[in-house]
């Protein structure tokens, strides 16, 4: 098991101070939430999308360390993704954690810096909030392409 000390590095406390993209956008093609209930962090996305690629990001982080270290890596990295390559790092992500699997690699490496959370399960919900939100509203856009009203979505992790 990871020391606790692990998961708090140096590297997570600079990540989680300059949370990048963290200005509303204008006019959001979709908006969405997630919400522990363990913790009471809340993580709020809004996206601009073409073709199935996230074309520009805006959150709302109000979390612990590790929620807001996620963010930061996220918020980094998301412009310019395909909705495909997110759900596959979100994939990534969640058998990072809950299993044995390993960190996503390339541009979305840093995440192996929350790897030390795998032994706090209590830790889980917070470090992947930005990724169930930015998740929900893939799956809304996905679900509603055809209309041109912004979607609002709440998720909440248990």
């Amino acid at each position: 098991m990871a020391d606790l000390n692990d998961i708090y590095s140096a590297r997570l406390l600079d990540l989680a101070a300059d949370i990048p993209q963290s200005t509303p956008l204008a006019d959001p093609d979709a908006s969405a939430s997630a919400h522990s209930k363990l913790c009471g962090s809340t993580v709020r996305v809004e996206i601009k999308v073409e073709d199935g690629k996230i074309t520009d990001f805006g959150q709302g982080v109000k979390a612990c360390l590790l929620g807001q270290a996620s963010a930061a890596i996220v918020g980094r990295e998301i412009v310019g993704t395909r909705f495909d390559e997110f759900k596959d790092v979100t994939s990534q992500m969640r058998g990072m954690l809950k299993g044995n699997g390993a960190p996503p690699a390339g541009r979305w490496a840093d995440l192996a810096l929350l790897e030390p959370v795998r032994d706090y399960k209590a830790r889980h919900a917070s470090t992947l909030l930005i990724f169930d939100a930015v998740e929900r509203a893939i799956e809304q856009i996905e679900l509603n392409n055809e209309t041109d009203q912004p979607i609002l979505s709440t998720a909440t992790a248990s």
